[in-house]
């Protein structure tokens, strides 16, 4: 009986362990491309961050994401998107918060919606204050592709 139970625990050990490992290399890579892109606008999904209608948990999302760019110190913000290389789109809900990079170059900055994005991150919480997982994982991409 402890055989089987230690045998069990070992076994859940080792599929945590594979999950984990198998979900790590499972992130998204930036392409190439975006190397040399220096110039970096943030808006949200529903508009950017001067948008009198736009939800405060969003407008709060940019502001986060534009201080951890500045302290960053490998793009620097913009603030008009026309003058961006890179588009960050964000959106933060309670159920899960979103992190996408368009080209800055593609099209009609407008019409970034219609575009596929390059990169994006999806999870609960990913924007919050007291952490940015779904930033941290987008500096990970980033110096994945510029070394």
């Amino acid at each position: 009986m402890k055989k089987n139970i230690f045998a069990m625990a070992l076994l859940s050990l080792a599929l945590a362990l594979l999950s984990t490992a198998a979900a790590a290399g499972n992130a998204p890579q930036l392409p190439r491309t975006l190397a040399n892109a220096r110039f970096v606008y943030v808006m949200a999904y529903d508009g950017d961050q001067f948008d009198p209608q736009l939800l405060t948990d969003d407008r709060a999302a940019i502001a986060r994401v534009q201080d951890a760019i500045h302290k960053w110190g490998k793009l620097t913000v913009v603030y008009r998107p026309q003058d961006a290389d890179i588009i960050m789109m964000v959106e933060s809900r309670p159920s899960e918060d979103v992190l996408a990079v368009y080209d800055g170059h593609s099209g009609d900055w407008r019409s970034g919606l219609s575009q596929n994005y390059l990169w994006r991150v999806m999870g609960r919480g990913g924007l919050q204050k007291s952490e940015m997982p779904l930033f941290s994982q987008f500096e990970k991409a980033w110096d994945k592709i510029a070394n």
